[in-house]
């Protein structure tokens, strides 16, 4: 799951810090990609998008950063072209014209708590553990705080949603909030009858998504249909059947060289993640755009009420429309 936007502090590291690159030499023609963490199980459908773009014309290479705060630098220096992440802040705040194009994922990620706990009112004072202190699950918990009226007790952190189910089931932690994928797997655990998975208010923001300067946007338009098309119709295909990721999985790409039980996990991970609802058949668009104004407003990301802010400042709406209508 992505992380939240992080202060910018580390950003001009971020040409040291790019980590993996393909499709070969780069020339000046080549859409540049900016992903946000190294190629895994989670990127396995963006992949076949790419791919299927790549056989509509698309020629592009990609390069992994540690984290988004340095993909989203990346783009805003013209390194990269497209980038992976939500950067609300950056965008109020640089001067460049940053668009969001498509939600890659939502926001999914489930308060889960020892059986002492029942709902999110019970937490009200009580000390929950979370991933970084100003990171994703730190704004997550904020929002809790805000709709259901409560105030959690300490904060404790351990990055890794595995990590801290490994501190649940140690007995070091009582509540704490991880994605999907822990999520279902400790509750298949044989020690799922120890835990509860508290209910959680429904969040249509973005957890990941694509953006670009909408200057660069305007001057490439052909090749940012052939990509936004190529991501809606797997969007819209894994829907109707989760499987397909697997099955159109290039086996020489990034995605087919991870290890084989990683692999073959990805029926089960793409099944439940669409269930849970963590995609968006349609990538999002105004739906999409109108939550995150909620969302990141009351996480602290974005200076302004939701009702003050213009989702035309945040996403360029044009391709996603031209390929969903």
């Amino acid at each position: 799951m992505k992380r939240f936007l992080k202060r910018l502090a580390s950003a001009a590291l971020a040409l040291p810090l790019a980590v993996s690159i393909s499709s070969g030499t780069a020339y000046a023609d080549k859409i540049r990609i900016a992903l946000a963490e190294t190629p895994s199980d989670e990127l396995a459908a963006f992949f076949v998008a790419l791919d299927r773009a790549k056989a509509n014309g698309l020629d592009y290479e990609w390069t992994a950063f540690s984290d988004e705060e340095l993909a989203i630098q990346a783009v805003l220096s013209g390194q990269m072209d497209i980038g992976f992440g939500t950067p609300y802040s950056a965008m109020q705040r640089s001067k460049a014209p940053l668009r969001i194009i498509f939600q890659l994922s939502k926001l999914k990620f489930f308060p889960v708590t020892t059986t002492k706990y029942s709902s999110l009112e019970d937490l009200n004072g009580e000390p929950i553990l979370l991933h970084s202190r100003g990171g994703g699950t730190d704004s997550i918990a904020n929002v809790i705080e805000d709709r259901m009226n409560i105030k959690f007790g300490e904060r404790s952190y351990v990055p890794g949603s595995s990590n801290r189910v490994a501190a649940l089931l140690g007995g070091r932690a009582d509540a704490t909030i991880i994605d999907l994928s822990n999520k279902n797997k400790l509750m298949r655990s044989d020690a799922a009858e120890n835990f509860n998975v508290l209910e959680m208010f429904e969040v249509e923001a973005s957890d990941e998504a694509l953006f670009a300067n909408l200057d660069w946007i305007k001057e490439n338009e052909e090749d940012v249909a052939i990509f936004v098309n190529a991501l809606v119709s797997t969007w819209r295909d894994m829907h109707e059947d989760p499987t397909v990721i697997r099955r159109e999985t290039n086996p020489d790409g990034p995605i087919g060289q991870l290890p084989e039980e990683i692999l073959a996990e990805l029926d089960g991970f793409y099944t439940d993640a669409v269930e849970g609802g963590l995609y968006d058949p349609d990538g999002g668009g105004r739906t999409a755009a109108t939550a995150d104004m909620e969302w990141y407003s009351a996480a602290g990301q974005l200076e302004g009420t939701p009702d003050e802010l213009n989702i035309e400042d945040f996403w360029y709406l044009a391709p996603l429309d031209a390929a969903t209508n």
